[in-house]
């Protein structure tokens, strides 16, 4: 029989089911209390302790953590961290930074949303100013999104090299500097120069920001927030159509205006970023312990147990991750394709990119005038109407704002798709409504475009929370450039070809055939594959991606399961209600940290 107080522990490590026996050792050492864990004992002093074995002393209790943390704290006292010009302190409290260091990020977004829509007010005298011909045009309106492509090639690279803080603010260097040339364009070579160079600060702001974010927040907000940015993007669009529309009457360079006007959110942005410290996770993976702790305290404080133990699980997991061979390779993300855990994620990560890009939303967004045209509205009414679309992707981004966190990305996912599919439905039907019958075709139209961007809003918010989250964190850099890349290149593909597909297909075809059949594809793969990573820390995540995908599946077939079963009987108050959350490896299921703990009863 065993003693009472040994526990049984379960894990995954790539794949591989292993379980220890955990137990305090009876003799505790002068140097800190001791443990037994699958016959070998360790103490919390004096060494470096696997993700494992701080999530095990996270289970037992807290004292352990509130030794380390205590000698964080002296150590601090006793060699504080210099702040200067380029590393600056402001004293806020911990809830308050936090505010100001997701707004100020989250910035990122509406600069990026800005220009899509200030280029489309531009387009209106820019041309003729710069006496430029179609393709010309075509290449300076195409200048960002390729130029964005380039800078989500150098994310990984960048935020190696000087971190998530300093990477957000070389974007933004690039991102003001671009928009100068814009404003101040005398030529097409210098136009294009500018968008290009712009286009470089959105591609590496856009994978740089969700990520630093992720890092910084506690886990029961870290949704919310990181959803905050696809609020600004469409926010953003908003402003650039209030902006060209202030300046569209003024008699000399209105679309100099309208694009230099970006220069006053840039600059904003670039101001409040030199105030924000640097991700403590990223100080972490560089091995500098006091300067994460000192963050740590300055964004998250340490007065709450939930925020003690999460640094100390962070601390030793990315410690256990600066000793992994991967990390002296020269190319150490060829782990994408060796390591299972990290093979999983970015899979995963890739297929949900794939999901909110070639269902449509950049091609109806970009040639949202052009399909009011063709469902009978006035090319003056087109342009007004447009708004309808963006205003309705920017309501539908509050829901998972405040919601997502609440009742978790799985079921969010698997409940936005089916909506934005519908109201693909109904476009589709409104393009083989008679023409003369008006009021037919609008209301269908408008109906369906409605539902589509506002459900759209809410499910493009996991386009930036997922990749964010799922990756390691020594490969999170390399996982992030894969997924910018993606994003901005599949967005680039359905946007040029629109035309093309859409005279090959049909309008019905592409709306309904094409964008939705990848949405039925892409729910049913939701509904088998993705996890539920809701209230977890990004160390936790780990523990989630290294179980075998088999073993995720049947979790998620007995979901549904239950889930259909629930609705055959018209429960709909459990349907409807917050998820729980995964049940996978854990230490123990109050504070959600490490695997399975079982009580071994004698």
């Amino acid at each position: 029989m065993s003693d009472s107080s040994e526990k049984e522990l379960e894990r995954y490590v790539d794949g591989k089911l292993e379980v220890d026996h955990v137990e305090p050792a009876h003799q505790p050492g002068a140097d800190g209390r001791k443990y037994s864990i699958g016959g070998r004992q360790y103490s919390t002093s004096g060494r470096r302790l696997s993700q494992w074995d701080a999530m095990v002393i996270a289970k037992e209790g807290g004292a352990e953590i509130d030794d380390e943390i205590e000698l964080l704290e002296e150590e601090l006292k006793a060699n504080p961290i210099k702040h200067g010009l380029l590393n600056p302190k402001i004293n806020v409290t911990p809830a308050h930074f936090t505010w100001l260091l997701v707004g100020f990020a989250s910035m990122g977004g509406l600069l990026s949303g800005i220009d899509q829509s200030l280029i489309s007010g531009a387009n209106l005298y820019m041309p003729a100013s710069l006496h430029l011909d179609t393709s010309q045009v075509s290449l300076v309106a195409s200048g960002v999104p390729l130029g964005a492509i380039g800078g989500a090639l150098l994310l990984g690279p960048i935020n190696e090299a000087v971190g998530r803080r300093m990477a957000i603010i070389i974007s933004l260097i690039l991102y003001t500097v671009g928009a100068a040339l814009e404003a101040g364009a005398i030529s097409f070579g210098m136009m294009v120069a500018g968008r290009v160079i712009l286009g470089l600060g959105v591609g590496l702001e856009g994978g740089t920001v969700p990520v630093y974010v992720a890092e910084s927040v506690a886990r029961k907000y870290r949704g919310n927030l990181v959803s905050l940015y696809q609020f600004n993007i469409a926010l953003g669009e908003v402003f650039g159509y209030i902006v060209a529309a202030i300046f569209v009457n003024v008699p000399s360079g209105s679309w100099r205006y309208m694009l230099g006007s970006s220069l006053v959110f840039s600059t904003i942005m670039l101001v409040g970023m030199f105030f924000m410290p640097e991700s403590p996770r990223f100080l972490m993976h560089k091995l500098k312990p006091l300067a994460a702790f000192d963050v740590w305290k300055r964004i998250r404080g340490t007065d709450l147990p939930e925020n003690r133990e999460e640094f100390f699980v962070m601390k030793h997991s990315l410690q256990e991750e600066s000793i992994n061979p991967s990390r002296r390779q020269r190319f150490v993300w060829l782990d994408f394709i060796t390591v299972p855990r990290a093979r999983r994620s970015i899979v995963y990560a890739t297929i949900m990119i794939f999901l909110g890009q070639f269902t449509g939303i950049n091609a109806i967004m970009y040639y949202m005038a052009t399909l009011m045209t063709q469902a009978g509205f006035s090319s003056k009414q087109s342009v007004f109407m447009s708004l309808v679309g963006g205003g309705s992707l920017l309501l539908g981004t509050l829901p998972a704002i405040f919601y997502m966190e609440r009742f978790g990305r799985r079921f969010w996912a698997c409940a936005m798709l089916p909506g934005f599919f519908f109201g693909l439905i109904l476009i589709g039907i409104s393009y083989e409504v008679d023409i003369h019958n008006f009021s037919a075709v609008s209301g269908l139209y408008l109906t369906g475009l409605i539902l589509y961007e506002g459900f759209f809003g809410s499910y493009a918010c996991l386009t930036w929370v997922l990749p964010a989250e799922v990756y390691p964190t020594y490969l999170r850099s390399y996982g992030m450039e894969s997924s910018d890349v993606t994003l901005f290149f599949c967005s680039w593909l359905v946007t040029y070809f629109f035309s093309d597909m859409q005279r090959a297909m049909t309008r019905i075809g592409l709306s309904l055939g094409f964008y939705g059949g990848i949405a039925v594809l892409g729910w049913f793969y939701q509904l088998l594959f993705m996890p539920e990573t809701k209230n977890k820390t990004l160390e936790e995540i780990d523990i989630l991606f290294g179980q075998p995908t088999a073993q995720l599946v049947r979790q998620n077939l007995g979901s549904v399961a239950e889930t259909a079963s629930d609705l055959a009987h018209f429960r709909l108050r459990k349907v409807f209600s917050p998820s729980k959350e995964s049940e996978l490896p854990e230490a123990h299921r109050d504070s959600v940290v490490g695997p399975v703990a079982k009580e071994v009863q004698g």
